[in-house]
């Protein structure tokens, strides 16, 4: 990965053929609030909680990536994402939500958004009906987006990170650890359609790709539209 965008490869295609949507979802009016520090705090908490709700559904669809695998390194590779959502990141978001004054049986309890149902079940979909590339990218715009998102906001100098009270959602998404995440997540994409792919498959990843990135900009969406 650059400092702001993947270059290259079965991502850099799928991103480059629906740019428009793209930076409708990386650019999005939620983003532009996160980076300069306007965004409503309502807004940012309810974007938490469904976060939440969010990575439960992702769990469950690395867990599917397990089922739709051929190979060991395939299972392997899902299963350490499952693992590290359930035991990792699944934690980090809950102490991270406790700093806004949210605790996971709150959470846990709160309906999910129809943006919510939306996206996950397309993810799921896609990947009970598909194959594993097509899960693959499904899960794309989300697990890589989300360091682009960063690293653009990061080397944009009107970016304001000091007193910004979304600081730390924007420098734990553009570190490095998340980085390497983004960065396998591009890799077993391009591994995964050497092995599945041919050209003959692009126009309808194309489309699954659209679809998911148009739920992603929905789901920036509904943050806003609780303020």
């Amino acid at each position: 990965m650059t400092a702001g965008l993947v270059t290259g490869g079965l991502f850099g295609r799928l991103r480059e053929a629906r740019i428009d949507e793209w930076h409708a979802y990386t650019r999005h009016a939620f983003v532009r609030g996160l980076s300069d520090g306007s965004l409503p705090e309502a807004c940012f908490r309810h974007y938490l909680v469904q976060d939440y709700l969010f990575l439960i559904h992702f769990a469950r669809a690395y867990a599917l990536a397990v089922y739709k695998s051929d190979s060991l390194d395939d299972m392997r590779q899902a299963a350490g994402v499952m693992s590290a959502l359930l035991d990792q990141e699944m934690r980090l978001h809950v102490d991270y939500c406790g700093g806004w004054g949210m605790d996971e049986a709150t959470m846990a309890a709160t309906p999910e958004a129809p943006a919510t149902l939306a996206y996950t079940r397309f993810v799921l979909e896609r990947g009970m009906s598909g194959d594993l590339l097509d899960l693959h990218v499904a899960l794309a715009p989300c697990v890589v987006g989300y360091a682009e998102i960063a690293a653009e906001l990061v080397a944009d100098p009107r970016t304001r990170l000091d007193g910004n009270p979304y600081r730390a959602w924007i420098e734990m998404y553009a570190g490095d650890e998340y980085r390497s995440v983004a960065a396998a997540e591009v890799a077993q994409l391009d591994r995964l359609y050497a092995a599945r792919g041919g050209e003959a498959r692009f126009t309808g990843l194309v489309r699954t790709f659209s679809a998911a990135t148009r739920l992603e900009a929905g789901f920036w969406q509904m943050g806003l539209d609780i303020a």
